[in-house]
Order: C-alpha cells, then sequence, then structure tokens
C-alpha cells in the first residue's frame, strides 16, 4: 500500500510536469535525423538481450529484478530507434543521385559503360548506408518484444496476486493472535525508548541536547496542534482583503498553508523524536510516516472544507445543506485516516512479518472504515446530482454523471467490504483505495477550476462572469484533466514502465511508406504553420488598410485580391510546413488517388462551389457591395468566400448562396459597372385630355429633376389608347440607380401636383356589370319576353379604389418598399 501511495505522489509530479516534457525546448531542437552519438556495442546487447531471454524463460526473478532488466532493454531500444534515422540524409542523397540516372535497364538491355559503374557504385554506397538502419531495426524490433514479454509476465504476476484468496477475517479462531501481535508491537514502541534510557551514553547525550530538544518539540507540537486554525484565519484575511475578481484564486493557494503549517510541525516532531536517540526500529517507522500520516489527515480536511465549507458565505464546489456538509466533511476525514493508517499497517505487517491472518484481522477495520467512508460519500453525490438534475434552476451539465459516480462510489464500498469479510484482501484494497485516491483527485480538479478562471479574469481585465463564458479557461480545465489522466492511471495500477511505455511509442510515432512520423513532425508542422499563417494575416491587413486604399482599384477588387492572397498564403503555408516536417508526399500517392475518387463522387458540389468561388474571385463578375439579384433573392453583396455568397436582402435578412448558382445560372447585377440605372414611371389620364400637353408636361417633370442625367436625355413616350385611359410613360437615366426609388417617389409627387393645377385627370379602372336575372334583386316572377337589363358600374358606383385599381402610376418591376428600405 505504501508503494502504491508513492505512485500516487509520483503521478502528481508526473501529471504536473507532463506539459512542460512535451513543450520542451528541447524537443524543438531534434529534427528527422538524429545521428547516433557514439557506435553501438551490439556485442554488449546480445549479453543483455540473453540475460533476458534466460529470465523470461525461466519466469523465477522478483518484480523488482524484471523491472530493472526492463529499464536497461528500453535503454537500448531508445538506442536503436535513433540509429534508424541516423542515415537518413545520406540514403535520400543516393536515391535522389540514382533516380536521376534514370530507371535500370531492363532484362536484355544495355546502358552506357560510364552510367553503369556509376550506378553500380551507387547502389553499393546505398548498401552500406542502409545496413546499419536495417541492423537497428532488427535489434530494436528484438527489444521491443523483450520488454512486451517483462510486461505480460510483470500483469499477470499483479492480477494472481489481487485474486489471491487468504484466512477470513471475520473467523474469531484469528483474533487471539491477532490481538496479541498488535500489542506486542504497540509495547515494543513504547519500551524502544525505555530500553534506550537504560544506556549511560543515550541518556548523557539526551541531556546535552534536551534543551534544544524540547524547544524544538514545542514549537512542532504548536505548528501541529495550533497552525491549521492560525492559517485559516490568515486565509480568511487574506480573501478579505484581495481583489474581487482574485478572491478564489487568492483563497485556493493561501488555503494550502492549512496542510504545509501542520505537516511541517509533524516533520519537525519526527526529527526531534530521531534526534533524540531513545527510538528503536519500530519508533523509527512511526517517525519515518508522520509526515505522511498528517499529510492524509489535515489534507482529507482541508479537501473536505474546500468542498463543503461550513459557513454559507463561503464558495462551494456543491450546492449542499449543512447536514449533508457535515457528513461529507467527516466522510472525507474517514477515508483519509484510511490512507494514511493503511499505509502504517504495510510498514508494520512487513517489519513484523505477521502472518496472513494476522494481517487479515488487523487491517479488515481498516476497510471497513473505507467502504463506511465511501458509501457515505457515494449516497451524498447521488442526492446532490439528482437534485441538480430536477431542479431546474440548480440543472448543470454532469449531473447524470455525479449520479453515477455517487452509485458506483456506493458499489465499489460495498464490495469493498464484502471481499475483505471473505478473504480476498488484496482486491478489497484494491478497490477501496484508488477510489479514495480517485475521488481526491477529482476534487482536487473541481478546485482548480475557479482559480484558473480569476487568473484568467486577472489577466485579460475581465470580469468572473465573463471569464467563465471565456473558451480559454475551458481549455486550460480541459487540459488540466488531461494531464490528470497519468494519476488516474498510476491510482489504479498501471506501472510508471507503462507510462513510460506509451510515451516512448508515442514519440516513435508511426510509418507511412518509409516515412517515420513522430511528434517531433507534428510539434514541427504546428509551428511553421502557425507562423506563415500569421505572415499571411500580417500581410493581408498591410494590404487592406494602407496598400490597396492607396490605389484606384474599387472596393470589391481590394477584398478579391486579400481573399485570394490569404488562400494562397494557407496553401503555401501547409505545403511548406509539410515539407519542412519531414513529411514525404510521394508516400501519400495512393490515398490521395483514393480520395480524389471519393472527392469526384461524393464531394462534387463542394469542389464545384469551391472552383466557382475562386472563378468569381478572379473574374469578378460580382464584389462586395454589389446589389444584385440571383435565384430569385434580390440584395447587396456581403462577402464573398471560396464556398458560398453572403446576401444581405432588404428585409436585413442574410442569405448564403452558393457560389456555383452565380456561374451555371443568371446574375442580375445593378451595380457592377457604373451606377447608371434608368427608372420608368407609367401614367394614364383620361379620354379627352390633350396628349400633347400631356407630354410636354411630364417632360418638363423629369427633366427638372437633379438626379436625371442630360445624357443620355430622358423620354416620355405615348405607349396607347387603354382601356381606361391614355398611356404615358417616363423614361429617365439617373446617375445613382440606388436612389431609384426615391426618384420616382418624386416624381408621382410633382406628377399628382401638376395634373391637379392642369386640371388632368386621372381615370380610376371602369367595368361593366351585366345582371342575368335582375327581377331575383325586387322578388318579381321572370318574364319571358323581357329583356334583361344592363347597368352600368360607372353609374351604380362611386368612384374610389374600392371598385378597381387605378391606373397610371406603377414601378418597373422592383419592390419598392424592398428598395426604400435598402437605401
Amino acid at each position: 500500500m505504501q508503494q502504491l501511495f508513492c505512485r500516487f505522489a509520483l503521478a502528481l509530479c508526473l501529471g504536473l510536469t507532463l506539459s512542460a516534457i512535451i513543450a520542451a525546448p528541447a524537443s524543438l531542437a531534434q529534427t528527422q535525423e538524429q545521428p547516433a552519438p557514439r557506435a553501438i556495442d551490439y556485442e554488449a546487447w546480445q549479453n543483455v538481450a540473453g540475460r533476458a531471454e534466460e529470465a523470461i524463460d525461466e519466469g523465477r526473478a522478483s518484480n523488482d529484478a524484471f523491472e530493472a532488466l526492463r529499464a536497461e532493454i528500453v535503454a537500448w531500444r531508445d538506442q536503436f530507434l535513433r540509429a534508424q534515422t541516423a542515415n537518413t540524409a545520406r540514403i535520400t542523397t543516393i536515391r535522389d543521385q540514382l533516380a536521376s540516372l534514370g530507371p535500370a535497364p531492363a532484362e536484355g538491355e544495355t546502358e552506357a559503360p560510364e552510367i553503369a559503374q556509376r550506378r553500380a557504385e551507387l547502389n553499393a554506397q546505398l548498401a552500406d548506408a542502409t545496413a546499419p538502419v536495417r541492423r537497428a531495426e532488427e535489434a530494436f524490433s528484438r527489444a521491443d518484444g523483450l520488454a512486451r514479454e517483462i510486461d505480460t509476465i510483470i500483469r499477470e504476476r499483479q492480477a494472481s496476486e489481487l485474486l489471491l484468496l487468504g484466512p477470513s477475517p471475520l473467523n474469531p479462531f484469528y483474533w487471539p493472535e491477532a490481538t496479541g501481535n498488535l500489542v506486542a508491537s504497540v509495547h515494543g514502541i513504547a519500551a524502544e525508548p525505555v530500553q534506550a534510557l537504560r544506556s549511560d551514553a543515550k541518556r548523557e547525550a539526551l541531556l546535552q541536547v534536551l534543551p534544544l530538544t524540547l524547544l524544538a518539540a514545542a514549537a512542532a507540537l504548536v505548528l501541529s496542534i495550533f497552525g491549521e486554525a492560525t492559517t485559516a484565519r490568515l486565509t480568511r484575511a487574506a480573501v478579505a482583503r484581495a481583489h474581487p475578481h482574485a478572491r478564489s484564486l487568492v483563497g485556493f493557494f493561501v488555503s494550502l498553508s492549512q496542510i504545509a503549517v501542520p505537516v511541517m510541525g509533524l516533520a519537525l516532531l519526527a526529527e526531534v523524536a530521531q534526534g533524540t536517540g531513545l527510538l528503536g526500529f519500530r519508533g523509527t517507522i512511526v517517525a519515518d510516516l508522520l509526515p505522511l500520516l498528517g499529510l492524509c489527515f489535515f489534507g482529507a480536511r482541508w479537501l473536505g472544507r474546500r468542498l463543503f465549507p461550513s459557513r454559507s458565505d463561503r464558495p462551494a464546489a456543491f450546492n449542499v445543506t449543512p447536514e449533508q456538509g457535515r457528513a461529507m466533511r467527516r466522510s472525507i476525514v474517514f477515508v483519509g485516516l484510511f490512507v494514511g493508517l493503511t499505509i502504517l499497517m504495510a510498514r508494520f505487517s512487513d517489519y513484523e512479518n505477521y502472518s496472513d491472518a494476522t494481517t487479515a484481522v488487523l487491517r479488515f477495520p481498516l476497510a471497513t472504515l473505507a467502504g463506511l467512508g465511501l458509501m457515505r460519500i457515494g449516497r451524498v453525490l447521488r442526492l446532490i446530482g439528482r437534485q441538480l438534475a430536477e431542479d431546474e434552476e440548480l440543472k448543470v451539465y454532469g449531473a447524470r454523471g455525479l449520479v453515477l459516480v455517487g452509485r458506483t462510489t456506493v458499489i465499489l464500498g460495498v464490495i469493498g467490504i464484502a471481499m475483505a469479510a471473505v478473504g480476498y484482501l488484496n482486491a478489497a484494497f484494491f478497490m477501496l483505495l484508488p477510489t479514495t485516491l480517485s475521488l481526491a483527485m477529482i476534487g482536487v480538479l473541481l478546485l482548480l477550476t475557479e482559480p484558473i478562471r480569476d487568473a484568467y479574469a486577472l489577466v485579460t481585465g475581465t470580469t468572473p462572469e465573463e471569464a467563465r463564458a471565456a473558451l480559454i479557461p475551458t481549455l486550460a480545465n480541459f487540459l488540466l484533466v488531461l494531464t490528470a489522466l497519468p494519476v488516474f492511471a498510476l491510482i489504479w495500477g498501471a506501472r510508471t514502465a507503462d507510462l513510460t511505455e506509451l510515451w516512448a511509442q508515442f514519440k516513435e510515432g508511426f510509418s507511412i511508406g518509409e516515412t517515420r512520423i513522430s511528434p517531433t513532425n507534428f510539434l514541427t508542422f504546428a509551428l511553421i504553420f502557425t507562423g506563415l499563417y500569421l505572415a499571411t494575416r500580417i500581410i493581408q491587413g498591410a494590404l487592406r488598410n494602407t496598400v490597396l486604399p492607396k490605389t484606384s482599384m474599387d472596393v470589391g477588387g481590394q477584398n478579391a485580391i486579400v481573399s485570394g492572397i490569404g488562400y494562397v498564403g494557407i496553401f503555401l503555408a501547409a505545403v511548406v510546413s509539410i515539407t519542412s516536417a519531414g513529411i514525404d508526399l510521394s508516400s501519400l500517392a495512393i490515398v490521395a488517388g483514393a480520395l480524389s475518387v471519393g472527392i469526384g463522387f461524393g464531394l462534387q458540389n463542394i469542389v464545384q462551389n469551391f472552383v466557382s468561388g475562386i472563378i468569381l474571385l478572379i473574374e469578378r463578375p460580382v464584389a462586395e457591395g454589389d446589389w444584385i439579384e440571383v435565384g430569385g433573392h434580390t440584395g447587396i453583396v456581403k462577402k464573398i468566400s471560396v464556398r458560398s455568397t453572403l446576401i444581405e436582402t432588404f428585409d436585413r435578412t442574410e442569405v448564403v448562396v452558393p457560389n456555383g448558382d452565380f456561374i451555371s445560372g443568371s446574375v442580375t447585377n445593378w451595380t457592377r459597372s457604373n451606377h447608371l440605372g434608368r427608372v420608368m414611371v407609367n401614367v394614364g389620364v383620361a379620354y379627352g385630355t390633350d396628349t400633347r400637353k400631356v407630354a410636354k408636361i411630364l417632360m418638363e417633370i423629369v427633366e427638372n429633376h437633379p438626379l436625371v442625367t442630360v445624357t443620355p436625355a430622358p423620354g416620355v413616350d405615348f405607349m396607347g389608347f387603354g382601356a381606361d385611359s391614355l398611356d404615358f410613360r417616363i423614361r429617365a437615366v439617373i446617375r445613382d440607380i440606388n436612389f431609384g426609388v426615391g426618384v420616382k417617389t418624386e416624381l408621382h409627387h410633382q406628377i399628382a401636383e401638376r395634373f391637379a393645377q392642369e386640371g388632368i385627370e386621372i381615370p380610376f379602372a371602369q367595368r361593366d356589370v351585366w345582371l342575368r336575372n335582375p327581377e331575383a334583386l325586387t322578388g318579381m316572377a321572370p318574364a319571358a319576353e323581357t329583356a334583361e337589363p344592363v347597368v352600368r358600374a360607372d353609374e351604380a358606383a362611386p368612384p374610389g379604389p374600392q371598385e378597381g385599381q387605378r391606373r397610371g402610376i406603377s414601378n418597373d418591376g422592383l419592390d419598392d418598399d424592398d428598395e426604400e428600405e435598402a437605401r
């Protein structure tokens, strides 16, 4: 159990430094070619491999011996891996030289003697260059296989130990022996100092350092007993004085002193006890583990108080009742004591060489304590999760996960107690101890959420609410969880060698053809691509804001150039970064061919729109800011991308039109080459009106408008004799078609005013209504000889828009309301 806890501590350090290891500057210096610093001694490797194969065949070595042997094999494997890329540049050069000579002659053909001699020399050089690589590959495969065999042996041994059935602690036959051994151990701890005091030399040595010892012991006791309460008050004072946006950050780090100060006191007390020279072997075990026991106890108290604070004015990770908070704090302290006492009991069991029955009886109370604590924690977590899932105001994402964690914790607590009672002690502690440490890790990760948010708020100058909704704190928390994954793996029985093996496989990468892609390649690709991408954006910004505005190019052309440079820059960044990373694109030729077939059939619409977008950027039939009509949509072009074009209609809605519609369909562009445009106004006058006078009046009105051009000159057409009126049409070209609605509106007003002054009537529609049976309106019997009368609509109904639509003013096919709203 002590080894498991040590793994937990080691995992914490590993998890905190994993990101730094990945992003270490040394990794930047690595390249695809990593020459071996010295020649490999394959004879020494043969001795190591033979010794490992013999140990594996016999299978009698201990786990520690196997671990040491595996570490030695892994060191050799790393050398072989580096040797595989030692001559990469030389091999590539020779192959390029051979390719420049052309293909080798087929059977029965000959080539020039000079070329044949040179080809033979290059082939010999290639064989010499590839021979060390092939030998390193063979040795690498052998070393990797031996390491895997050792891992299999160790895992099988661990599995067999977990399933080992020992004596049941519920058997009363074992109780007297266990009680006697425990009393003897406790008596031994107390008897060792008494035995030491009988020595005159030790008494004399103790008297010489007694004043300093008593002073140090007093200081240690003060730190151990009063340190937690004092640092708790210090934490409250620091939080009260901190910036409102940094209180969670300050409170978290200052509160860590509630663990550090009392643990330092216990460590000082252990040093004082050992400095007296009165402790024996048993006392030394207790003194060595005293700081660790304090860490378990005070760490559990700190975690419980931070997650479930007793005061309502403190931020809490969960919204619980005071009773639930007290229950959780006590349960967390119980499981913390379980961890510390389990480590202490394991050390004493090894030293005293307890029998299996005694070990089972003494450790069963600890398993019961841990199981009951986990069951209580699981019930409260399940209850909290159900409350969060049912209450709409408190409903949060992950409520079901909290319920699942609580239910799993309860089940593991029950199973742990049951298996310990039956006799599967190792399996029981394998469930209880990792579950306890995992819950502690989850609690620490939850507590780190608020400090990360406050740190982001302080750096960016935002509020905690804005920081909570930001992406960067979420990504930071996600990265923190990923960093904690190795810790969870070690907690649940993974060996350090397992994690290093995963890291070695990750560094080894994978092969595509004859190219090996490693994390260094990805890191190089990411750095170069990011740098070139930022350079592209800088160039785009300089062109958009500094260079292009000083030219005579229109806004649409400027946007097309900026967009085109952006796409070309991204493409070049991808090609350069892939090449710089050492990724051979020729190895992907087959894959690219298969993808091209899929693109041709499954992604033809996307490819069509992509190509159409490039054509739009080059030919520029439409540009940003143009007033167009395409596919039944009319509006202003807002953005042109490689796949689609964004149009803002006159209703202030945005329509995404695929670029293929611009190339394959017809597009009306009102403002592409210039803003000149023609407006037409139709008007009708009553029969009997002087047509030349009407034409003259209309010409005067349109010529006097300031936006109507002189060349081409406006015109008035006498369209003909309509059903209800004499029809005229005004044709006028205005300087800016964007003001077309306003121009027509003003012409309408002037026509109405001028016609009213001249007494010219604009008629309304007239209709004849025939009644087939007019007697039905009066209730009279129909007469056969009576003819059907004719009733004229203009005699029966007063003039007005109710009887028909007034002829005269109309539009030119555009929606006047939409145009006015757009302008």
